[in-house]
């Protein structure tokens, strides 16, 4: 048994997650904090990590790109995640492992909820996660397994597209709404696609326990 003294490492993650999910509408988790039930009764959705600077354990994990499939039966907040991640292929392994363990909670910190959520981890593996920003529009491709677009909906004003700030969503307090352009997933089983569905950009400032 672990010991509950046990010192996690220190990390950082700082960055943009962008993502598209099954919701017809923006997403109802954002606001009710997962408590809402997505609009179609379930969560199927591919999400883009673009890591602009970062360290785990002293290994630098600036430059590197996750695509992960996340699939929620219910409510977010109930858990119950089947989750399959992609790590850039060109992590070293110290990367790697320690990106493993940031996404799947056990790294603690901003993400260590995961470990409640997340069910089960039905794939993990090194991949060419390629990601685009551009302007308003995101953009990821992992092979022919997640080829997704999205771009940001027009606000009143045209240099601020429409979006929700000083939030407590979990990914952080700003969140920019968007939608599914060509959107498209298979992989594990699943074959999605989010063209015309909700999306959102939200800028990322994660960090570990320290301990």
């Amino acid at each position: 048994m672990a010991d509950a003294t046990e010192t996690k490492p220190e990390w950082v993650l700082k960055g943009e997650l962008f993502l598209n999910c099954s919701c017809e509408l923006f997403c109802p988790c954002v606001v009710s904090l997962g408590a809402h039930p997505p609009t179609e009764g379930h969560c199927h959705a591919w999400m883009a990590i673009a890591v602009d600077e970062g360290h785990y354990d002293g290994e630098d994990i600036g430059g590197l790109n996750i695509g992960l499939l996340v699939d929620i039966p219910g409510r977010m907040g109930e858990g119950n995640w089947k989750v399959a991640a992609y790590v850039d292929e060109r992590a070293s392994d110290a990367a790697y492992d320690g990106l493993l363990k940031i996404f799947s909670g056990a790294a603690g910190g901003t993400t260590g909820l995961f470990t409640m959520l997340v069910s089960e981890i039905i794939g993990a593996e090194r991949a060419p996660v390629e990601i685009e920003r551009d302007g308003r529009r995101r953009a990821i491709t992992v092979g022919r397994k997640i080829q997704g677009e999205i771009e940001m909906i027009d606000g009143a004003s045209p240099e601020h597209p429409v979006m929700i700030t000083n939030s407590q969503y979990w990914m952080g307090p700003d969140i920019i709404a968007a939608q599914g352009t060509r959107s498209k997933l298979r992989a594990h089983g699943r074959v999605w696609d989010f063209g015309g569905k909700s999306a959102e950009i939200c800028p990322i400032d994660w960090k570990g326990p320290g301990r």
